[in-house]
């Protein structure tokens, strides 16, 4: 049996999907803004919209994060390289909002993951191996960024789910 590389692709980030979908399945708001930490990065109201914290340098000590910031930093990177490889070009940070709930979470996720995946189904290698349009990896092709994504979306789900598992073992 032949398996391409974007079948490859694909399944791999399937596999790091099946992961966060089991913790998000019973994730809630206050499991979501729960802070392991005083000092500790969040997703905060700003009006009618809920803004991350962020530093254009990283602190030392770097600090804490909720799961709210995590899903958002997934939806801040997700939808910029969307944006770079697949559109023209990607909002501001600031743009790029978390939606206020775990259950609106998840449904922003879910729909990032699926144009990502259907962007990626039946790319060729010639599509694969093209540079990718990312300003920050000029160097990199398309099939880089893609295992890239899986990467840096299986890093953020262990988070998730650490925090997940420290949230729960708490109120034990």
């Amino acid at each position: 049996m032949t398996t391409t590389r974007t079948e490859l692709l694909l399944r791999q980030l399937d596999i790091a999907w099946a992961l966060f979908e089991y913790h998000l399945t019973d994730l809630d708001d206050a499991a979501f803004l729960w802070e392991p930490a005083p000092h500790c990065w969040t997703v905060r109201r700003a009006g009618d919209r809920w803004v991350a914290d962020w530093a254009d340098t990283e602190p030392d000590p770097v600090p804490a994060v909720t799961i709210a910031w995590v899903t958002w930093h997934i939806g801040y990177w997700w939808t910029t390289t969307l944006g770079h490889c697949f559109g023209s070009g990607a909002p501001d940070r600031e743009e790029i909002v978390w939606p206020g709930s775990a259950a609106a979470t998840a449904g922003w996720l879910r729909g990032l993951k699926d144009e990502w995946r259907s962007r990626l189904t039946g790319l060729s290698d010639a599509e694969l191996d093209a540079p990718a349009a990312l300003p920050w990896a000029t160097d990199q092709s398309l099939a880089d960024v893609a295992g890239w994504v899986t990467v840096e979306l299986t890093k953020n789900v262990a988070e998730v789910g650490l925090l997940h598992n420290l949230h729960g073992a708490r109120k034990a």
